[in-house]
């Protein structure tokens, strides 16, 4: 079952996230907090949403993905970034990702977004397969870029 997280999610969900960093194998990146996260997607302003995955016998969250809204200068129309995609490993292989994703490609069109994207690992393979089963493809000749900490501070101090 997949429904909209609400706000008594945001522990599970800082708890998936915290999981989902020491997967990717960088669990001190995860610093966000229940506070932080509860203004992104229940503050007056959302700028985050999120899905829940529970487990059908349990009604446990076995998983979640939190998403945003960016925008296509060249199609003129919104779309969804997805940020975070995660399901607990003793839930996977029961179809909850390919249920939070199909659920966010639902909204997509719903919506009338033109697009779901996303970053994967270079070496996660497991959810590579995954994606390109359900027809997603990778954006060749793109590299993504991030500007953070230190290097950001003196960007933005420059004028």
């Amino acid at each position: 079952m997949i429904r909209t997280a609400v706000a008594s999610d945001v522990p599970v969900i800082r708890e998936f996230i915290r999981e989902l960093a020491e997967y990717e194998k960088e669990p001190q990146e995860a610093v966000a907090t229940d506070e932080q996260l509860h203004t992104a997607l229940f503050g007056p302003d959302p700028a985050l949403f999120g899905l829940i995955a529970e487990d059908d016998a349990t009604g446990e969250p076995v998983g979640f993905a939190v998403w945003f809204r960016n925008f296509s200068t060249w199609r003129g129309t919104h779309g969804v970034y997805l940020e975070d995609l995660y399901v607990r490993p003793e839930a996977r292989g029961g179809g909850h990702g390919k249920a939070l994703l199909l659920e966010l490609a639902r909204i997509a069109v719903e919506r009338g977004y033109s697009r779901v994207e996303w970053s994967v690992l270079d070496w996660n393979r497991p959810s590579i397969d995954f994606y390109e089963s359900l027809g997603a493809v990778p954006m060749t000749g793109w590299t993504v870029y991030r500007l953070t900490g230190d290097a950001l501070a003196a960007a933005g101090a420059r004028t």
